[in-house]
């Protein structure tokens, strides 16, 4: 079924059932733009399969049949072009403009994230390092990072984690000094929500051009940093 933007009388039925004062049968509606009623029905019909308007039926106010009429679904049309990317680049801008704090004011928000993102642990359950990392991974691979631990076995701790997907590729991109702290603050604050005897102590960018690399250490190691 063609969607409502590709088909131009489709967009007439909507519109004219939207400047109606109430709710329009399909010979009336016809009657409006000048068409067969047979391709109005058509129309009405994939309409409200879109779910952008509604079909009821009137009860006769005198002898006949039930009418059935058609509104159109109340609010906003969901079916437009959404541009989330121009949103964030709005954002990471405004963001950058603040100067030498920006960097630590996304590195926050990415902990914050973090914390809320990742699968708690039960109560008083506190996880070793390698069941930390485990869970860490898992996070990042849901957000669709594609991570791959190197040298990681069942009870080893990778070191490092290649990132083979960047899900915010463009903006990083654009807004590197920004996107990747972010991404950083994330593992830090997902680990520190587990209560984990390790960090994410930095995030090479690009450390080869297929992939970035996190790298991680106890969270005891006087490299390790909380953000």
């Amino acid at each position: 079924m063609a969607p409502t933007q590709e088909s131009p009388r489709r967009r007439e039925v909507l519109a004219v059932l939207r400047a109606a004062d109430e709710p329009l049968g399909v010979t009336e509606t016809a009657g409006r733009i000048g068409v067969h009623p047979n391709t109005v029905r058509f129309h009405l019909d994939a309409l409200v399969a879109e779910g952008l308007v509604e079909r009821r039926i009137e009860e006769p106010s005198g002898p006949g049949r039930p009418r059935t009429v058609y509104a159109p679904r109340p609010g906003m049309d969901r079916r437009g072009t959404r541009s989330y990317r121009l949103l964030a680049q709005i954002l990471l801008g405004q963001l950058a403009s603040r100067g030498r704090g920006a960097r630590e004011e996304a590195a926050e928000a990415g902990r914050a994230w973090g914390r809320f993102l990742v699968d708690p642990l039960p109560p008083y359950r506190k996880p070793t390092a390698a069941q930390s990392a485990e869970r860490l991974v898992a996070l990042l691979d849901d957000l669709g990072f594609a991570p791959e631990p190197e040298g990681a076995g069942e009870t080893e701790v990778p070191a490092r984690i290649r990132l083979r997907h960047c899900p915010f590729l463009e903006l990083a991109e654009e807004y590197g000094e920004l996107v990747c702290p972010v991404h950083l603050g994330l593992m830090q604050g997902a680990l520190a929500e587990l209560g984990a005897p390790l960090t994410a102590t930095g995030l090479e960018p690009f450390a080869r051009p297929d992939f970035c690399l996190a790298h991680l250490a106890g969270s005891n190691d006087p490299a390790a940093t909380a953000g």
